[in-house]
C-alpha cells in the first residue's frame, strides 16, 4: 500500500513538473520566442524607405535610391563550390573566407552582408544563379541620394552598422545601415522607419515551405518619417560659394524663431562622395587626420575661435547694466590703453581718435579698444576683489548662451570658454586684478566662442534681451515641431533698455564705421567687425600667424529677418572679407537677388581665395 501510494506520489510531482516546465517554456517564454534562432526558419526583412528630407521652402535634399546586398546566414550555407561562387562575384578565395569567418563571428543564425551594393546591371543576372547556393541572397537595401551637393556637415550621412554596434542594439543587423552624422543621425529614429520581417518554415532540404505558424510572427514595414528642416538651401548654397577657397564657418539664424537658416563650415564635401561602394575610398581621405583642410570637421559648431571686436558689445551691455557706463560717459585714446608700467604693457588701438573724449556709440563704429578695456577695468573692479568682479561679469556673458553648447539639435558642438574668477584663481600664481586679465576685454584673452555660439549672441541683441535655441527641424511630416526646448525664449541678465544704444552704434558701424564699405543700399545693416589675432605652436614656439577676419550683423535694424555670424581663417581684417561677405548674404536673404551696385563686391569674395596662405601654414 505504502509502494503504492510512493508510486502515484511520484508520477504525480513529475507530471505537475513537466506541466509547469512546458508553461514555462510556451506561454511565459514563448511571448519573447526569437523565431531567427531556429535553422528550420527563415528570415526575409523588408526595408522601408528611409524619410526624405526637405529644406524650410520644400528643396529636396536627401532622397533615396535602390541598392543591392549579398546577404549570407552562414547555419544555412551547405558545402559549395567555391571556385564557381568566386567567379560568380568576382572576388577571390581568400576574400571570400574572410568574410565568411567575420559573419560566422557576428552570429551564425543571424543574416549579414557579405557583398554591399551591386551594380543594378548585375542583380537580375546573380538572383537567378545565386539559388544554387544555399545561405545566401540577394537583399534589396535603400540608400540615400542627395540631389544638392552642398550642406553635408548639416545632412550627414549613412554608413555600416559594425559589429559592436549590432550587439548593442537589438534593432540592427550586422552590415545594416545607421545615420552616422548631422540630421541622419541625429533624427536616425524618425528617419529609418520600421523594417518588415517575414518568417518562411525551411523542410530538410533547405527548401521554403510556406509561411512559419501561419505568418504570426510576421510584421509589415513603416516608412521614415520625412523631415523639414530650418534651412534656406539657396542661402546655404550662395554662402558655401563665397567660402570657395576660404577656411573657417558661417551661421545665419531668423532671430524671431532661432531657425538656423545657414551652417557654413569650409572646406567642405560633395556629401553623395559618401553613398554607395565609393565611401569606403573617399572617407579614407575625408576623415585622414592628416588631412589639413578637415573637410568633415564642422567648423561652424566645433572650431573655437577669439571673437576679437564683436565680443566688445558683450562688455558695453555689461558695463550699462552694471551701472559703471552709460551713452555719455566718455573715455580718451592715445593709440591704445597702458595697463602697466612695463613697455609691453600697452593695448594699441586703431580707432584713430587720438586725444579726445570718446563716446560709447563712437567706440563701437569705430572699435575702441582703450575705451573697452576702461570698461571691462572698472566691471571687474566693481565688487569687493578681482574675482568676484569677474564672476558676476561671467555670469553675464553666460546668460547669452556663450561657454556652453547651446542645447541645438545636432550631434556636434564644442562648449567655448568663458573665464570665471575661480578660474584665474587657479590659474594665477600671484595677486591678480583686471589688468592682469585685460585681453578679455576686446574678446581675445582666454575667452574663445564657437561660430554658431556668436551668431546666437547676435541673435539675442537683435531681440533686444532673449534668444531662442538654436535648431535645425522645422517639421516632421509637414507638422511643425511643439518642443519648448525650441519655442520657449531663453532671457539674458541685460535689461532690455540697454540693448537700444548697442544697436544703434552697431547701425553706425556701416554707416560710417569700419562696415562702412560694405553698406546695402535700402537695407539698414547693424554689425560689428572683428580682426581676432591667431597664434600656433611651430617647433616648439609661439609665432603669431595672419589674424582671423571676424564679423557678426542682422538686419534689418527693425524687425530682423536675419542674424548671422562669420569667421574666415586668417582672412585680415574684418572689414576686408567677413563684412562684404555678410552683406552680400543678408541682401541675397533679404531681396532674393544682388543689386547691379554690388555685382563686383560680390565677384572679388567669389574669386578670393587664401589657399596659398594655408600652404605656408601647413
Amino acid at each position: 500500500m505504502k509502494r503504492s501510494f510512493l508510486l502515484y506520489f511520484l508520477i504525480t510531482v513529475i507530471g505537475i513538473i513537466f506541466i509547469a516546465r512546458l508553461f514555462q517554456l510556451q506561454v511565459i517564454r514563448g511571448a519573447n520566442y526569437d523565431p531567427i534562432r531556429n535553422s528550420a526558419v527563415k528570415i526575409e526583412y523588408d526595408y522601408p524607405e528611409r524619410g526624405y528630407i526637405y529644406d524650410r521652402n520644400g528643396n529636396l535634399l536627401v532622397a533615396n535610391q535602390l541598392s543591392y546586398d549579398i546577404m549570407i546566414q552562414p547555419n544555412k550555407v551547405s558545402p559549395l563550390d567555391t571556385l564557381e561562387f568566386c567567379n560568380l562575384l568576382k572576388i577571390n578565395k581568400q576574400y571570400f573566407l574572410k568574410r565568411f569567418k567575420k559573419a560566422e563571428k557576428y552570429a551564425t543564425y543571424k543574416p549579414s552582408v557579405f557583398l554591399k551594393q551591386l551594380a543594378k546591371e548585375d542583380f537580375a543576372f546573380l538572383q537567378e544563379k545565386l539559388q544554387k547556393f544555399k545561405g545566401f541572397y540577394i537583399q534589396k537595401r535603400i540608400i540615400r541620394e542627395y540631389p544638392v551637393k552642398v550642406a553635408a556637415n548639416v545632412l550627414g550621412y549613412i554608413g555600416e552598422v559594425n559589429e559592436s554596434m549590432a550587439a548593442k542594439n537589438n534593432y540592427y543587423q550586422q552590415g545594416e545601415l545607421i545615420g552616422k552624422d548631422g540630421i541622419e543621425r541625429q533624427y536616425e529614429k524618425l528617419l529609418r522607419g520600421k523594417k518588415g520581417k517575414k518568417f518562411l518554415s525551411l523542410n530538410r532540404f533547405n527548401t521554403v515551405t510556406g509561411p512559419y505558424l501561419k505568418g504570426s510572427y510576421d510584421t509589415l514595414s513603416q516608412n521614415g518619417k520625412d523631415l523639414t528642416l530650418t534651412l534656406d538651401i539657396k542661402l546655404q548654397t550662395y554662402a558655401q560659394k563665397l567660402m570657395s577657397g576660404k577656411r573657417g564657418g558661417i551661421v545665419a539664424i531668423e532671430p524671431a524663431t532661432g531657425e538656423i537658416l545657414t551652417l557654413v563650415t569650409a572646406p567642405s564635401y560633395d556629401p553623395n562622395m559618401l553613398v554607395g561602394r565609393k565611401r569606403s575610398v573617399n572617407s579614407t581621405f575625408l576623415m585622414d587626420p592628416d588631412n589639413p583642410d578637415k573637410p568633415t570637421y564642422d567648423r561652424a559648431l566645433m572650431a573655437q575661435y577669439a571673437p576679437g571686436s564683436p565680443f566688445k558689445m558683450m562688455n558695453a551691455l555689461i558695463g550699462l547694466q552694471e551701472n559703471v557706463i552709460n551713452t555719455n560717459t566718455h573715455f580718451k585714446c592715445y593709440e591704445g590703453y597702458r595697463y602697466g608700467r612695463r613697455k609691453k604693457e600697452f593695448m594699441g588701438c586703431h580707432c584713430g581718435i587720438i586725444g579726445k573724449p570718446i563716446h560709447l556709440k563712437t567706440a563701437i563704429a569705430k572699435s575702441c579698444n582703450s575705451y573697452f578695456s576702461r570698461t571691462f577695468k572698472q566691471i571687474v573692479e566693481k565688487d569687493n576683489t578681482p574675482s568676484d568682479g569677474l564672476n558676476n561679469w561671467s555670469k553675464h556673458v553666460k546668460s547669452f548662451g556663450l561657454g556652453n553648447y547651446l542645447g541645438y539639435d545636432l550631434p556636434a558642438g564644442a562648449a567655448g570658454r568663458i573665464p570665471t574668477g575661480n578660474f584665474y584663481d587657479r590659474r594665477i600664481n600671484y595677486r591678480w586684478n583686471a589688468s592682469s586679465v585685460i585681453s578679455n576685454a576686446i574678446g581675445q584673452g582666454d575667452v574663445e566662442t564657437t561660430p554658431i555660439q556668436l551668431a546666437n549672441f547676435t541673435a539675442a541683441i537683435a531681440n533686444k534681451g532673449y534668444f531662442y535655441t538654436p535648431h535645425i527641424l522645422k517639421q516632421i511630416d509637414q507638422n511643425p515641431i511643439d518642443n519648448p526646448k525650441f519655442t520657449v525664449p531663453k532671457k539674458t541678465t541685460i535689461d532690455e533698455q540697454h540693448f537700444s544704444p548697442i544697436i544703434e552704434a552697431m547701425h553706425e558701424v556701416f554707416k560710417t564705421g569700419t562696415g562702412k564699405w560694405s553698406q546695402v543700399k535700402g537695407i539698414e545693416i547693424c554689425g560689428k567687425t572683428g580682426t581676432a589675432e591667431n597664434f600656433a605652436k611651430i617647433d616648439g614656439k609661439k609665432i603669431q600667424l595672419k589674424d582671423h577676419s571676424i564679423l557678426i550683423a542682422f538686419a534689418p535694424k527693425k524687425n530682423p529677418k536675419i542674424a548671422l555670424a562669420i569667421f574666415v581663417e586668417n582672412g585680415g581684417y574684418g572689414s576686408s572679407i567677413a563684412a562684404p561677405i555678410s552683406s552680400l548674404l543678408i541682401e541675397k536673404y533679404i531681396t532674393g537677388t544682388i543689386s547691379e551696385a554690388n555685382k563686383s563686391r560680390e565677384q572679388r569674395m567669389l574669386n578670393l581665395s587664401l589657399e596659398e596662405t594655408y600652404k605656408q601654414l601647413n
